[in-house]
């Protein structure tokens, strides 16, 4: 059984976290199922706002899916999330991620 399929499992239990939605997420932007690696990392960040990782993996699907101007958004409000936390390195990482779609146009 693959990762995505036990992760699945847990879901469709009744299991429901952040972390749970995060590791989804992550699974499926490594498998290039964009749609729903946006949704899964879209529910992660509304479970837990202050989730600086998933606001970093859920932008660059988005950037990945061609809705560049959604993704800026996401990391605008994925640095917040990571300063609010102290997490200065996602931060970091994100303001380098915003200005290479800043560039991009």
């Amino acid at each position: 059984m693959s990762a995505v399929e036990n992760l699945e499992k847990i879901l469709a239990c009744g299991e429901d976290s952040a972390l749970l939605r995060f590791a989804l997420g992550a699974e499926y932007l490594k498998a290039g199922e964009l749609d729903k690696a946006i949704q899964h990392l879209g529910i992660a960040v509304t479970i837990d706002p202050d989730y600086s990782a998933a606001w970093k993996l859920l932008g660059k699907g988005q950037g990945e899916a061609g809705l560049a101007e959604v993704a800026r958004e996401t990391y605008r409000k994925g640095i917040e999330a990571a300063t609010r936390r102290g997490d200065r390195q996602s931060a970091k990482e994100m303001e380098v991620f915003l200005k290479r779609l800043d560039k991009l146009g």
